[in-house]
C-alpha cells in the first residue's frame, strides 16, 4: 500500500502538534515533531551561552547537537531526547518559548534542520508539523494543512498546557508571546510562515481537537485510496 507525506503548517496553539500526533496514530504512520526539534536546539544553545550573532559559535554548537525521538512505552507518546537526555518537559516551558522563533530564523539552525527533517522522510509514511514544512521542507507532500485559530483562543490553550506542567503564566504574558513569535515566523528571511498555495485551510477556532483530527484523516484516506486505485490500474498487464 502507497504511504504519503502529511504536512501540517501553522501558527503556535492552533493544535497543530496534537492533531499531527492522532493523525499519526490513526494512520499508523510516523510522527516528527520539527518544532521540538528547534526547541532542542534552543535549549542546548541556551544551556550553552550561545551567542546567536557569531556564525562560527552557532554551526560548532550545531555540530555537537544529537536529537531523535523515542516511543515512550509508559507515557505512550514520542519524547524529544537531546545529547541522550529525554527533554519533553523542559523544551515546553516559557524559557524556551520566548527564544525559539529567534534561533529558528538563523540559516545554519535551518539549514541543519532541514536536512535532517528531509531524511527522516525519505520513505513516506510520517506526518510533520511545523512552519515551513509545506513551503520548504516537503513542497511535494500529498497532503499539506496549514492551520490557524483566534489568538486569544490559542493563549487560553497554552496556558492550559502550562498550568498542567505546574507553571502559572499570566494570559497577557502568553498573548505577548504568541504574538512576538507570529511576527518573526511571518517576517523571518529564512522560510518564513505563510500558506502554501496548494495548502488547505484549517481554522480551529471553534472546533474540538478530534474534529479537527478526523477532518484531516479523512482527506488523507482519500489521497491514499486514490493513489493505491491508480498504482492497481497501472499494475493490471493489458488483455490482448
Amino acid at each position: 500500500m502507497k504511504k504519503i507525506i502529511v504536512a501540517i503548517d501553522g501558527y503556535s496553539g492552533c493544535g497543530k502538534s496534537t492533531t499531527a500526533k492522532l493523525v499519526a496514530e490513526k494512520l499508523n504512520y510516523v510522527y516528527i515533531d520539527s518544532g521540538a526539534m528547534y526547541r532542542a536546539v534552543t535549549l542546548f544553545f541556551l544551556r550553552h551561552e550561545v551567542p546567536l550573532d557569531s556564525t562560527e559559535a552557532v554551526k560548532k554548537a550545531l555540530s555537537l547537537i544529537d536529537i531523535r525521538f523515542e516511543y515512550n512505552p509508559y507515557t505512550h507518546k514520542s519524547e524529544t531526547y537531546l545529547n541522550g537526555e529525554s527533554i519533553e518537559e523542559e523544551i515546553r516551558m516559557m524559557a524556551v518559548s520566548d527564544r525559539v522563533s529567534e534561533v529558528s530564523k538563523i540559516h545554519e539552525v535551518r539549514e541543519a534542520m532541514v536536512a535532517l527533517q528531509q531524511k527522516l522522510g525519505t520513505q513516506k509514511g510520517i506526518v510533520m508539523d511545523g512552519r515551513d514544512i509545506c513551503t520548504h521542507v516537503f513542497p511535494h507532500a500529498e497532503l499539506k494543512i496549514f492551520m490557524e485559530a483566534d489568538i486569544y483562543i490559542r493563549a487560553e490553550r497554552r496556558q492550559a498546557e502550562l498550568l498542567a506542567k505546574g507553571e502559572d503564566v499570566p494570559i497577557s504574558d502568553i498573548i505577548h508571546n504568541l504574538q512576538k513569535r507570529d511576527h518573526i515566523d511571518t517576517s523571518r528571511a529564512e522560510s518564513p510562515l505563510r500558506k502554501a498555495e496548494d495548502a488547505i485551510e484549517l481554522d480551529s477556532s471553534n472546533i474540538t481537537i478530534e474534529e479537527q483530527t478526523a477532518y484531516v484523516i479523512e482527506l488523507a484516506q482519500k489521497i491514499i485510496q486514490h493513489l493505491n486505485l491508480s498504482k492497481v490500474l497501472n499494475d493490471k498487464t493489458p488483455v490482448c
